[in-house]
């Protein structure tokens, strides 16, 4: 058997071609856990907004009753204010009545 002579350059490309698949066979294993990752992320993500428009429709849900609580409450008020208005015509007119000595505005 005859053995070959030592060529540098073959060992070197051999380590090379060993480092280059050790190389490739880590990238594979990385791209795959980015993979896993980005899945996870966007699932959390999608949880994440839903949750958040979850939270906006309550929200909104809430907002909505206030302002028909509010507009309520303002109504009441103006009511209650055109009432106690009308009330307080009457009587300012019957007191100028009273105070200028005319005859009840009933009398006519």
């Amino acid at each position: 058997m005859v053995q070959e002579p030592t060529n540098i350059v073959i060992e070197l490309l051999r380590e090379m071609r060993l480092d280059i698949a050790q190389f490739k066979s880590e990238m594979r294993t990385d791209i795959a856990d980015v993979k896993s990752e980005m899945h996870s992320l966007r699932a959390d993500v999608a949880s994440d907004i839903a949750t958040v428009q979850a939270e906006i429709r309550q929200t909104r849900k809430e907002l909505s009753e206030q302002i028909v609580g509010l507009r309520r409450a303002v109504m009441e008020y103006h009511s209650s204010a055109i009432g106690h208005g009308a009330l307080i015509s009457e009587m300012e007119e019957r007191l100028r009545r009273v105070h200028l000595k005319l005859p009840p505005k009933d009398a006519h």
